[in-house]
């Protein structure tokens, strides 16, 4: 069984997907709803044996699988995970589950298709943070594109089909400099494409720089990073709810991912070389974005932005290439998930009953809406990293790594929290505080036990990670700590 869990967890919610394909009449929306939310619980509860059955302590890869794929051109079915990845598993069924639930009532047309393309887009995620093949992660990575267009393409906003284009067509260009970097290190390597034996190919310095600004062409298009950020507001905003909480809490964490399980260990040397660039990089994205924020309109278009924010701690943290940076950007990693998806939920809740995502909208919704309120101004608070929330955490490790890398470095940083919240308070006081703006407002109902739920769920999982971080450190631990090892040896040849 125990050698079996990640195909388990890849392949449940794909097999759920499928079969929800085959129902495909509108008629049949309420079994399709609750067959959708079997298939999310279940594809969450086969993940749970993997944190529970982790041995803590040590770099090696868990769970592996290992099988002829592609035997002529020596591709496995090669699966693991380590302390690295083994919590975005977790993260993926999670926020599949609440997106589920989220989109009960929100989706009428085509609902099979909907709730089936979460299902298998959450397989795919998953396979990305599991494989260890480079085709493998190739084919998961890429292929996480197509249910993610066709949600945004079918059930998104007016521009739908402008966004989803804008959102194929960057990610898509940004990855196949990947594949011509992943074809080089199969060449390099006697004809592999075990990751693992990628990471210990002495490179020379020139190959390191082209291997390195290659694959940053995709990671950094999908964290995403200024300058190439400016494809996720447009999608954002034209993605249902659902959508936008799949891509801001998961989607995301692939680019990120990336750059540790290939950019890092593959070429450190470039890395370290080009860790200048990506700090500058990565605090313009800290900084300016933030700035960007303070000024929307659109409550969608303003989480964006923070989300561009939020991901340039990460960037951060993982290129001043220290322990606490590198673990830091990680929780970051994971308490953005909870948290960034929380915020387009709630906007999703307040567009479910006015139909608008401008803030001039709305005024006075704690009047109608105090429980719904509440649970907003918690998630607002970890946006701006309020200590006992999640958002904290990651942050404030990040910071404490900069300014021991560099205290004008670690001053920048520690500006996002200003910034974060500057344009997180003022969006909740012009959209929750104060009387009654209008007759819409006046008209709303607070939120039913189905939104509750998913909210509450969410509410818990900030708290935790905020209050009681440990078990997410201590599983990272000994894989961050092997990584800047390895990291801080040179690989030239």
């Amino acid at each position: 069984m125990g050698s079996s869990l990640l195909s388990l967890a890849i392949w449940t919610p794909i097999v759920f997907g499928v079969l929800l394909l085959a129902l495909g009449r509108d008629d049949q929306a309420p079994l399709v709803r609750w067959i959708a939310l079997a298939g999310s619980v279940i594809g969450f509860l086969v993940t749970l044996p993997l944190y529970g059955r982790f041995h803590l302590g040590t770099a090696q890869m868990q769970f592996v699988e290992n099988a002829p794929w592609i035997a002529r051109f020596n591709v496995n079915y090669h699966l693991g995970v380590d302390g690295i990845s083994l919590w975005f598993v977790l993260l993926t069924a999670f926020i599949t589950v609440i997106v589920v639930i989220a989109s009960w009532q929100s989706i009428q047309r085509k609902v099979n298709q909907y709730m089936a393309a979460f299902l298998i887009l959450s397989g795919l995620m998953i396979g990305v943070f599991c494989a260890l093949d480079g085709v493998l992660f190739y084919v998961f990575f890429e292929a996480t594109l197509i249910p993610m267009y066709l949600i945004i393409g079918i059930w998104g906003g007016p521009n739908k089909i402008y966004a989803a284009f804008k959102f194929f067509l960057y990610t898509l260009l940004g990855s196949l400099l990947t594949l011509v970097a992943f074809v080089y290190l199969y060449s390099r390597s006697g004809g592999s494409f075990d990751i693992q034996t990628w990471h210990t190919l002495p490179l020379s310095a020139t190959a390191q720089t082209l291997l390195f600004f290659a694959m940053f062409a995709a990671f950094a298009v999908k964290v995403p990073m200024w300058p190439v950020h400016t494809w996720l507001p447009d999608v954002h905003v034209e993605a249902p709810t659902g959508g936008s909480a799949v891509l801001a809490a998961i989607m995301l964490k692939l680019g990120a991912y990336g750059f540790l399980r290939f950019s890092l260990p593959i070429t450190p040397d470039a890395a370290r070389e080009w860790a200048g660039l990506m700090i500058a990089l990565s605090l313009i994205a800290v900084i300016y974005v933030g700035l960007v924020a303070i000024v929307q309109k659109d409550m969608k278009k303003l989480v964006a932005y923070s989300s561009v924010a939020h991901m340039g701690f990460v960037t951060l943290g993982f290129f001043i290439f220290s322990e606490l940076g590198v673990s830091g950007g990680l929780v970051q990693m994971i308490s953005h998930g909870f948290v960034s998806g929380a915020m387009f939920l709630c906007i999703g809740v307040l567009y479910d009953r006015v139909h608008s995502r401008e803030i001039a909208s709305y005024g006075g919704v704690v009047n109608t809406m105090p429980r719904f309120t509440a649970l907003a101004l918690l998630f607002s608070m970890a946006n701006c990293g309020l200590p006992a929330t999640s958002g904290f955490v990651g942050e404030w490790m990040v910071i404490l790594g900069s300014v021991r890398h560099n205290f004008w470095v670690g001053l920048g940083a520690a500006t996002a929290l200003i910034l974060g919240a500057s344009y997180t308070l003022w969006m909740f006081k012009r959209v929750f505080l104060g009387p009654v703006a209008n007759d819409d407002v006046r008209k709303l109902s607070d939120i039913n036990a189905r939104e509750f739920l998913m909210l509450a769920l969410l509410a818990i999982a900030v708290l935790w990670a905020g209050v009681y971080p440990k078990p997410l450190t201590d599983v990272m631990d000994a894989s961050v700590k092997n990584l800047l090892v390895h990291v801080s040896h040179s690989k030239l040849n």
